[in-house]
């Protein structure tokens, strides 16, 4: 007898980190490798619990964030999807891998749960402070994608749409979140199957002797095939040609690192990823991200209820920074206000982008402490 097909959600009273496994396991992901460190511990540990139930899911404890990296690095040329978790002081270790991996169009997911830094830093405390690490840790020129979820059910979608990206452009795809998106718990319904999209990879459809490791095609994306499934390719971290073999060829080179700009370039539209929330008619604009994007929220609607017009525009990419929606912001109100738990870090890009056509403000705040709504709400009423 047929299983009957389940037409309700099954609802979750979860954890960030949590809703995180729940979207990685929907993606398809099936094999994790990582090392703990708070806040993102819990990642690891559902993982560690939930992989092995499955007949291909696969979990190990690596020594740490180096071999981590190397591990999911194997395992996503071997043809699975991977995924890794960390903070702070981990994904600093990352950095060197995280390059071979863009280098090398590696599929693969870093979740980092910012925490106060720098150093040892502020390990249960929120923050900020990893934003410009994620797009420039790595040394060299080159394309990253980076996403922020702002509540735990975001956690959960934004990681269902880290792995297709990373899936569907051969990139590396940093999921940023914060300790308190990551620790806050709510209420989260798990989808329905085949109510999210889920991008697998493409494989060649040549004959193995056909094959071009690193071809260009219209979508500036090569085709990938598991190793051992016998296509046979060169992989390195060198400047390599169209067949994985190292070259210092100038055109060749130049070919290269502009098919791996353009491959993420010419699809702008489908990454950059906003919420807008009474930008319509707003004179005071907020750019957010993360928990603060919630306060944010709040404090836009208590800035309506007190006669101005407020409004919140919340990133869900980082990068590519989606400049369109920041500059037309930026066009139709007064001031841009641009909170969040450094120094400044995503304010320098929203200032870059936006200085000459109108005014911004920034909010900081580095103690390892929330920005209230009322902090943001005290920003918009200045004026």
């Amino acid at each position: 007898m047929a299983t009957p097909r389940k037409t309700k959600k099954q609802v979750l009273f979860a954890q960030g980190n949590e809703a995180v496994v729940e979207g990685a396991l929907l993606a398809g992901c099936t094999f994790f490798a990582g090392y703990p460190i708070t806040p993102s511990s819990e990642i690891m540990e559902e993982m560690a619990r939930r992989l092995p139930r499955s007949e291909t899911g696969v979990f190990i404890q690596m020594e740490d964030e180096i071999a981590s990296m190397g591990a999911i690095i194997g395992a996503s040329l071997a043809g699975r999807k991977v995924m890794t978790a960390t903070s702070g002081p981990g994904f600093s270790l990352m950095q060197e891998h995280l390059g071979y991996a863009c280098m090398t169009e590696v599929p693969l997911v870093i979740v980092n749960v910012m925490r106060g830094g720098p150093s040892t830093g502020l390990p249960t405390s929120p923050a900020q402070g990893d934003v410009q690490q994620a797009r420039w840790g790595t040394h060299g020129d080159h394309p990253i994608i980076v996403l922020s979820a702002a509540s735990v059910q975001e956690c959960l979608e934004m990681t269902v749409t880290a792995f297709n990206f990373a899936e569907k452009y051969r990139s590396p795809v940093i999921l940023l979140l914060d300790e308190i998106t990551a620790h806050t718990r709510e209420k989260i319904e798990l989808p329905l199957p085949g109510e999210h999209e889920i991008f697998n990879r493409v494989v060649p459809s040549m004959p193995p002797e056909w094959y071009k490791p690193f071809e260009d095609t219209m979508r500036g994306v090569p085709s990938m095939p598991p190793l051992g499934s016998g296509y046979r390719y060169h992989v390195t971290g060198l400047t390599h040609d169209v067949m994985g073999f190292p070259t210092q060829q100038p055109d060749e080179i130049k070919a290269l690192i502009e098919r791996l700009f353009r491959k993420i370039d010419q699809f702008y539209t489908d990454i950059m990823l906003v919420d807008e929330y009474l930008t319509t008619d707003a004179e005071v604009g907020v750019v957010a991200y993360g928990s603060v994007a919630r306060s944010a929220e709040l404090a836009v609607a208590q800035a309506r209820e007190a006669g101005v017009n407020a409004g919140l525009l919340k990133l869900k990419t980082l990068f590519p920074f989606p400049r369109p929606f920041v500059e037309r912001l930026a066009r139709s109100c007064k001031t841009l206000i641009v909170p969040e738990m450094n120094m400044g870090q995503m304010s320098r890009e929203v200032k870059r982008v936006a200085a000459s056509l109108t005014h911004i403000r920034t909010l900081n705040r580095i103690d390892g402490q929330i920005i209230t709504p009322s902090q943001i709400l005290k920003a918009i009423t200045q004026g």
